[in-house]
């Protein structure tokens, strides 16, 4: 959201070209008028958006994902996430995602906000839910998609953060967020 008081800050678009028009992102290069009045480029990327989950077994396990990322070329220990189709509801993309990816459906959900997970190049927003009292099922995983569910201790999902075992910028912010929910230092509004 821009502020007035923010105006001499702010870039305003010259010209936009399309230089890729995918399946799942875009990419674009703007030329843009700076603050001072001169011109400079801008290339990102158009992303739909996503939602990241914080399956909540109980007060110290949570649920996680293993799968290899083909652009960093590594698996990778994340919380269960996917992207929001065309005018989805971002709590019916989690619940979605949830119980394809994991198998589990949530009795319990809470937002906690969003994040803008890489603003010099990407129009990304992730938006962040906890579920809790989680009854196991079936997963549902696309064809194209190949993980594994893990459960692991809050404890040990921090260490992993602290000591590199997980680089995934989604899952580092909601440690964050897990932490100061358990703590009681940032509430959560808990829906049915």
């Amino acid at each position: 959201m821009t502020k007035p008081a923010d105006a001499h800050l702010i870039e305003t678009l010259i010209h936009s070209e399309t230089l890729l028009d995918g399946g799942f992102l875009k990419a674009r290069r703007d030329t843009v008028r700076l603050p001072d009045g001169r011109s400079a480029g801008r290339e990102y990327i158009i992303h739909p958006g996503a939602v990241v989950i914080i399956p909540l077994l109980d007060d110290d396990h949570v649920i996680l994902e293993r799968q290899f990322r083909y652009p960093v070329d590594r698996v990778m220990l994340e919380f269960p996430a996917g992207k929001l189709d065309p005018g989805e509801d971002p709590l019916v993309c989690a619940k979605r995602e949830l119980q394809e990816e994991t198998g589990y459906v949530a009795g319990r959900w809470a937002y906690a906000g969003a994040m803008h997970l890489a603003i010099a190049y990407s129009t990304e927003i992730i938006h962040i839910f906890f579920a809790r009292d989680l009854q196991a099922g079936p997963a549902r995983l696309d064809s194209d998609e190949f993980l594994e569910v893990r459960t692991e201790t809050v404890e040990d999902l921090a260490e992993a953060c602290r000591d590199g075992g997980v680089t995934d910028a989604k899952t580092l912010t909601c440690m964050l967020w897990l932490q100061n929910a358990r703590s009681g230092a940032w509430a959560l509004d808990w829906q049915s």
